[in-house]
């Protein structure tokens, strides 16, 4: 390859799903920025196929505080970024069994440490607050009232047209097929022609450790995981008050999440969304649901609720990739200068954009975590690569 054939930038980011097009956005007030995206439409994979639910108190600790460090973002975008909110109220509602209260307080406690607002419900109020449960089911639950809604499609355009704004560039149909090191860039070949910057960021998702074998580097571990969900017609075996069979009054449910996370369920464009929140580990792929998945997640919810599945109107499967703690890997590979990771964002990717585009930006051009970040506890060292290659 010529040196003088590269399309050189300063930051150059493999992926331009939500993890790679919010911290596009941020280094682009840095530098210059090139995304470079394997599809022919950016966010296909991952983002795409998200259950889009913001919650503070889903996921390991440092998720969490991610979580609540993107909530003023969220609330209140840059202008331009959006002409619709990004959050619309839905609401949280983690149910348990009586064989489930030692989790269903667990879960509490935990969800108390940064999120006040969040209560513990009896069985009463459970089921005032969800009459679609089967009273002899239910035993009591945790109620996130803040919990939201969150608008994928104008959070991750929002970020894209705000990339371009400040003068940075999306390649689509430009697949990495090769990367090496030479004279202080990383080089990418792909379909669209040769790039090539002094740092790379590795946000490719479920492929992130196939890149990092292409660049000679130490994989991180990732394991690329099948989550099943489809949408369905719910039909009511008896009345249920203030939510007519007919699904106009499903719109004001709240999300249900078993405490065990058996199997999740929300409103979805007038019928419901509901998975087995299944983790099966998968090569990267288009991946896409199997039958005996959606059977089990029909089979659990209907133990639960008071209706049964009348028509299953789609059905789909994304990639929910993890690293053995399942915290996100964020900043440089301590063994090859450049390149940096922004991978393993589980299910966790949409929620934490604001402060993970913001964190990943500040590492990457040599500073400390932004403040915000820092203020909840959250350290480097707890998303840097090296964690995992301890002994």
């Amino acid at each position: 390859m010529e040196g003088s054939k590269n399309q050189k930038t300063d930051f150059l980011i493999v992926g331009g799903g939500m993890a790679g097009a919010s911290a596009a956005y941020e280094l682009a007030a840095h530098g210059s920025v090139i995304v470079l995206e394997r599809e022919s439409q950016p966010g296909y994979h991952s983002t795409g196929r998200s259950a889009a639910l913001y919650t503070q108190t889903y996921g390991h600790p440092v998720v969490r505080a991610l979580t609540v460090a993107s909530w003023d973002f969220y609330i209140n975008p840059p202008d331009g970024f959006s002409e619709h909110p990004l959050l619309t109220p839905r609401g949280v509602l983690l149910i348990g069994r009586a064989d489930q209260t030692a989790a269903l307080d667990r879960d509490f406690a935990e969800g108390r440490r940064l999120t006040p607002t969040v209560e513990r419900l009896d069985r009463a109020q459970t089921l005032a607050r969800a009459p679609f449960l089967k009273a002899d089911y239910v035993d009591g639950a945790v109620w996130e009232p803040a919990a939201m809604d969150m608008d994928v499609h104008a959070i991750h355009s929002g970020y894209l047209r705000g990339l371009k704004a400040r003068g940075g560039r999306l390649v689509t149909d430009a697949g990495v097929t090769a990367l090496e090191r030479r004279d202080g860039l990383w080089i990418a070949t792909t379909p669209a022609g040769d790039f090539a910057a002094p740092v790379l960021v590795n946000a490719a998702g479920a492929w992130a450790d196939v890149l990092a074998g292409m660049a000679g580097v130490r994989p991180v571990g990732l394991v690329p995981k099948r989550r099943t969900a489809i949408t369905f017609d719910p039909v009511f075996a008896d009345p249920v008050s203030a939510d007519p069979a007919d699904g106009a009054g499903l719109a004001g449910w709240p999300m249900t999440i078993d405490v065990d996370e058996q199997f999740y369920m929300k409103p979805e464009s007038g019928r419901l969304l509901l998975s087995p929140a299944d983790e099966t580990p998968v090569e990267p792929c288009d991946v896409q649901p199997e039958e005996m998945d959606i059977a089990v997640a029909i089979d659990r919810m209907e133990q639960a609720v008071r209706f049964s599945v009348r028509r299953i109107t789609h059905k789909w499967a994304g990639l929910r990739s993890f690293v053995a703690d399942k915290v996100m890997v964020v900043g440089y590979d301590e063994s090859a200068d450049g390149f940096f990771w922004l991978a393993g964002q589980g299910g966790y990717g949409i929620q934490t954009a604001p402060a993970m585009g913001r964190t990943a930006a500040a590492l990457a051009t040599g500073h400390g975590l932004p403040p915000e970040v820092a203020a909840l506890g959250v350290r480097a060292e707890d998303l840097a690569p090296a964690r995992l290659r301890r002994p």
